[in-house]
């Protein structure tokens, strides 16, 4: 009865979801990629809410924060104040710019075909990327709710997911984010909050996380767990963790999924506006994320802890059947200890309301709320790899004369194949799905976040330097990434998912030493640089 319940609420959200993707389904190229730009500045807020919210954020980050504790809060800080930086330094400068899509801008600034080749396929690898953490949380979601392996999990989740895009392109994703972005945020706060009001009397988790970790301290020292969950730089250092942060905000303000969703407002200053109220919409997450960490592992303590191993509760059983829990009784004593416990950190939230022992429909809407924020981001990086074939590749250096529907029928191709493929490296589970998304922010980080920057506040930038830095950034970002993760190297014990550290110092250092040695860009760029500068200068696209 309980999985028929499943069912119901998970796939009734899916078909409400796909109800609206039909509904507001797009031919045009304008429909397909920028939602013919009229999307008000509110709702373009909360979808990107909902495209930025990804399985990482709804999934793994509370995850992370439980297995990392302290250190983890340098993923909070670094995607929260991403949009600072996206909202003051790139976003509206490209709306004002009025293309489809990051290569499009540095295809125009730099004045070469070349240099929109280099983006289209730094693009697809940022979103491909990313993509693959998205995917793997669907897996993880899919496998739970139907009791199969992960993998078949992952066959299942790309099928909604491939459909969902095809549908209709930028114009249905953006309505349907809205919609996701409603049940996420509700899936999320809904079994903290009852936590909370069960244990304290108040519905807000957010200000009793300190209350939680002191009886987290107290558990701590009763099971003589040591270190402390609340001490800093155990799994971190301070270069690792000031890296990280950095890496994590510069990420933000550079990937492509993100900046299209800003051409698709009416103007520039809605582009702006909308970049507020979507840190007010990822905000409300962000601020429960923390206590929602803080709650699960107090609850692994008081109730999983120190109980006999032949007393697993039900949940654990269940989780155990997708190969994500187990416990291994090492020093056989039949007794349950902290370092006994393998759970993968990625069930944390989805896990959290069973293992609170809430009404099962609770725990069926936590996963709606996680399939809801994997789709969203899926959808939106899909679209990206779909521009970047038939409206970058295609349509402007293939074949600048084809017909409007045959580039958007290539498209849909693309996300098709690009969906297929990244399900298969999905399911082999390289890495958490936090870790895998922090390396598309160092991949961002150390390509376009130069290359846009200094595109719109250095003038003298020729596409000689800023080709020459996007792909030196890439190539020292992906060796640091494979020589940190497979042979333990660092540099100052920073570790892969802050890469983009070092990709970035390269690019700039080459940027500007090739930019120097070479001749300026044209006068035309030259002044259409200083016109982006100043929104009110020249009409508005």
């Amino acid at each position: 009865m309980e999985n028929i319940m499943g069912y119901v609420i998970v796939f009734g959200i899916i078909i409400v979801f796909m109800a609206i993707a039909i509904y507001n389904r797009a031919t045009e190229a304008v429909e397909f990629y920028v939602a013919g730009r009229r999307i008000p500045a509110f709702w373009n807020g909360m979808a990107v809410a909902a495209d930025w919210m990804s399985a990482a954020s709804f999934i793994s980050m509370a995850g992370a924060l439980y297995a990392l504790g302290y250190d983890g809060l340098a993923y909070i800080m670094g995607w929260t104040g991403g949009y600072v930086l996206l909202a003051m330094l790139i976003a509206p400068y490209l709306r004002k710019f009025g293309k489809y899509t990051v290569p499009d801008f540095i295809a125009e600034r730099y004045e070469s075909q070349f240099a929109r080749l280099v983006a289209l396929v730094t693009a697809i690898i940022i979103s491909f990327t990313y993509m693959v953490g998205q995917v793997a949380g669907v897996g993880i979601i899919m496998g739970r709710l139907f009791g199969v392996p992960f993998e078949i999990g992952i066959a299942i989740g790309m099928i909604v997911i491939i459909a969902t895009t095809i549908l209709g392109g930028m114009k249905s994703i953006t309505w349907t984010q809205v919609a996701q972005y409603i049940v996420l945020i509700t899936a999320y706060l809904l079994p903290v909050s009852i936590l909370a009001v069960q244990w304290f009397g108040v519905p807000l988790p957010q200000i009793l996380y300190g209350k939680v970790l002191e009886n987290i301290i107290q558990l701590e020292t009763q099971h003589g767990i040591s270190p402390h969950y609340v001490e800093p730089f155990v799994k971190f250092n301070l270069a690792q963790f000031l890296a990280l942060t950095f890496v994590l905000m510069a990420g933000t303000a550079a990937l492509p999924h993100i900046l299209m969703r800003f051409f698709t407002t009416p103007s520039v200053r809605d582009a702006r506006v909308s970049a507020g109220w979507a840190l007010f919409f990822i905000a409300i997450l962000y601020l429960t994320a923390p206590a929602y960490a803080a709650f699960a592992r107090y609850v692994i303590l008081k109730d999983v802890v120190g109980k006999p191993v032949d007393q697993l509760p039900d949940w654990a059983q269940k989780w155990a059947e997708t190969g994500l829990f187990n416990v291994v009784d090492k020093n056989g004593d039949g007794i349950i200890q902290w370092a006994e416990l393998n759970m993968h950190r990625d069930i944390v939230v989805l896990a959290t309301p069973e293992i609170a022992g809430l009404v099962a429909v609770v725990g069926f809407f936590v996963m709606a709320g996680g399939l809801a924020a994997a789709l969203s981001t899926a959808d939106g990086l899909l679209l990206v790899i779909a521009a970047a074939i038939s409206n970058d590749l295609y349509a402007k250096m293939i074949d600048p004369k084809a017909p409007e529907k045959r580039v958007v029928l290539i498209g849909k191709i693309a996300v098709a194949v690009a969906g297929i493929i990244g399900g298969f490296v999905a399911a082999q589970q390289i890495a958490f799905i936090v870790q895998i998304v922090a390396w598309a922010f160092s991949l961002a980080t150390a390509s376009f976040f130069p290359a846009l920057v200094l595109g719109v506040f250095w003038k003298r930038l020729n596409k000689q330097g800023a080709v020459a830095g996007l792909v030196t950034g890439l190539v020292v970002t992906i060796a640091y990434i494979y020589l940190n993760k497979v042979h333990g190297f660092s540099i100052l014990g920073i570790q892969h998912t802050a890469s983009g550290l070092f990709g970035l110092i390269a690019n700039l250092i080459v940027t500007i030493a090739v930019t120097l040695a070479t001749q300026p860009p044209s006068e035309r760029i030259q002044k259409m640089v200083e016109d982006l500068r100043y929104p009110k200068k020249i009409h508005e696209v």
